[in-house]
């Protein structure tokens, strides 16, 4: 049986981690707030102290943090402990500069993988995520093992793990989706500022060339105050402080610096950990929440 240190059970680890469960893994959990982690002990998973314990003679491990600090950290004490020859599958989304510490932490008794995943809550609990990996090829049929317990599907990017060219395309699409979520949040705001029913305006795109089941999905999130975290305000402003980082000078991304923007003001207004499409009550002045 394939032993799995799998580190972070937050929104998006824990249900990967019940997955690999369910698939007949043996996994060992940790988190930083270990009362995230206790639920998983009645699903078979052995919660851990510690990182180190945690990745005592895994064969895997899975990192699933939300940045690139708390990955090093918690990834610097597991990687001793793991069994020569580990692959070490880095799922969180991190950033180009976090992906180079963890590169440069890397020593010859573990090979890694750059697989950061595409999806929310709903597919981590159904075990639908796509996941965008980099690889040598020698490699791959034992990580995908674990993807296609956490996974529906698989893009291998590279074959060099190095080049964090998975994480450079889950940057791209993310800024995708970011995007996506702020301009549904601020046509609803229009239409409210307007006089408008904002119901009606998610019914004139429906079925034309610019519908987006996203649309109708962050949309009725907002109108009906469903706000319970996907993926949090909190991590969208993370990611979207990433998208910019990576950009750097060599291209301009206005979409993307607005978005940061609009996150970082919805994050100060209290809505950290709602779900990002809270980012909606950015568009109004604090006495005019909408």
């Amino acid at each position: 049986m394939t032993k799995v240190a799998f580190l972070g059970t937050g929104t998006m680890g824990a249900p990967m981690a019940r997955n690999l469960l369910s698939s007949g893994f043996e996994v060992r959990v940790w988190n930083r707030t270990s009362a995230k982690a206790e639920p998983l002990r009645a699903a078979g998973a052995v919660r851990a102290e510690t990182p180190a314990a945690a990745a005592e003679d895994a064969d895997v491990l899975v990192t699933m943090l939300l940045d690139g600090d708390s990955t090093m950290r918690a990834a610097g004490s597991a990687l001793e402990s793991l069994t020569p020859g580990a692959l070490w599958l880095q799922m969180g989304t991190i950033g180009l500069s976090g992906m180079s510490e963890v590169v440069s932490s890397l020593d010859s008794r573990v090979s890694l993988v750059d697989a950061p995943v595409l999806g929310t809550r709903v597919p981590a609990e159904q075990g639908t995520l796509t996941i965008l990996a980099a690889a040598a090829p020698e490699l791959r049929t034992r990580a995908e093992e674990v993807f296609e317990a956490v996974g529906q599907r698989t893009v291998w990017v590279s074959d060099d793990a190095a080049s964090a060219a998975g994480t450079k395309l889950k940057l791209v699409a993310n800024n995708w989706v970011l995007a996506l979520t702020n301009a549904v949040g601020e046509s609803l705001a229009l239409a409210r500022s307007l006089g408008v029913d904002p119901d009606l305006f998610l019914d004139a795109i429906k079925d034309t060339a610019t519908d987006s089941p996203y649309a109708h999905l962050k949309g009725a999130a907002i109108l009906r105050g469903e706000l319970t975290p996907s993926f949090t305000v909190h991590g969208a402003h993370k990611d979207a402080k990433l998208i910019a980082e990576a950009a750097d000078d060599s291209v301009r991304l206005d979409l993307a610096l607005a978005a940061k923007e609009r996150f970082r003001r919805a994050e100060q207004a209290g809505y950290a950990e709602a779900d990002m499409a809270a980012a909606y009550f950015a568009s109004f002045l604090a006495e005019n929440s909408g």
